[in-house]
């Protein structure tokens, strides 16, 4: 059982408010930033946060907007804004974060301007001393059921044994297991490409279609993120665990994704704007899509669903049409490359 520490959340969207609950638990003295000054209000006063509907925060967490007093003396620091804006937001945090503290990752997704990861956005950020204790925090995870202490299992990848262990004990309880993994680039991709593969079942459940439609996309899927992990330097087992195959079954089956939910709208012929613009938490495989693409063009690498999927987001293709282009292509193996 580790020692209670202080801890920042920074990010206070679903994700962000679940994990300071959860740290909270343990008696971690937790600050979770919010950009919103309306939403860091409710939380201190009415202790709820209308991105997590239906929870009642405990009185120990405190949120606040102010980004340096936050992090500030942290040993623990946790990164969980919309993968689009971990950048600017980590380039604010980064000259209070303690030279000593340990920066965790949570967010997932691709920036798109660059092609980067999140390790990678904030490797260009942080000291090289904060990103030798870097940790990534992935897996099958919606954050209502961990709010509500339903058991969930995820995965910390870290190139630094012993802070992937001190992050293990600082989550876990007994409801919330973390396992470790040594592997940060799968573990990284595993939770940034699942989202665009949950856009394709989203797809094919708005079509009307059933249990062997959802089969194929997410076992094709899977292989899809597995040759673009590996050529990127992943652990191609890494795409079995949690971070791959948990996270994309989550993501693409539960009512709760939102990646999923989106879709669903368009499988059954809403626009994207129309969906987006009735949004208020963030879709990330909208954005992913279209970097995965890049990637996968960069690397030499396959990528028949995501090829689709960006058409339907980005060149006005139709759902149907493209799951039709995808069950006819050209004959192969299961296992190639």
């Amino acid at each position: 059982m580790s020692e209670p520490i202080r801890a920042a959340v920074v990010g206070s969207g679903s994700w962000g408010t679940a994990l300071a609950m959860l740290l909270a638990s343990k008696g971690h003295e937790v600050t979770l930033w919010s950009y919103e000054g309306e939403v860091a209000r409710s939380i201190n006063e009415e202790h709820v946060n209308p991105y997590l509907e239906g929870i009642t925060l405990p009185r120990s967490v405190v949120a606040t907007t102010d980004l340096g007093g936050a992090v500030a003396g942290a040993p623990l620091v946790v990164s969980v804004s919309p993968s689009q804006f971990v950048g600017p937001v980590m380039a604010e945090a980064a000259p209070f974060i303690e030279a000593d503290a340990t920066l965790v990752s949570a967010s997932k997704g691709i920036e798109l301007s660059t092609l980067r990861r999140m390790d990678e956005v904030l490797g260009g950020i942080v000291s090289a001393e904060l990103m030798s204790r870097l940790c990534v925090l992935s897996g099958p995870s919606f954050a209502v059921e961990v709010a509500r202490g339903e058991p969930t299992a995820v995965v910390v990848a870290s190139a630094s044994t012993s802070a992937r262990e001190d992050v293990q004990g600082w989550f876990q309880t007994d409801t919330f297991r973390v396992y470790t993994s040594s592997d940060v680039v799968g573990v990284e991709l595993g939770g940034a490409l699942k989202n665009v593969v949950a856009l394709a079942a989203g797809m094919a459940a708005g079509l009307g279609y059933g249990h062997n439609t959802m089969a194929a996309i997410i076992t094709r899927g899977l292989a899809e993120m597995a040759r673009l992990g590996v050529a990127m330097g992943a652990d191609a087992s890494t795409f079995s665990g949690l971070a791959g195959m948990g996270d994309l079954v989550l993501t693409c089956t539960g009512s709760l994704s939102r990646n999923r939910n989106v879709g669903v709208r368009l499988g059954k012929g809403e626009t994207l704007e129309e969906i987006l613009g009735e949004m208020s938490a963030v879709a990330e495989g909208v954005k992913t899509a279209e970097a995965v693409r890049t990637l996968a063009g960069r690397h030499g690498v396959e990528m028949p669903i995501v090829e689709q999927v960006y058409a339907i987001l980005h060149e006005g293709a139709e759902p149907a049409a493209a799951l039709r282009a995808l069950m006819t292509r050209d004959p192969k193996p299961e296992i190639w490359g």
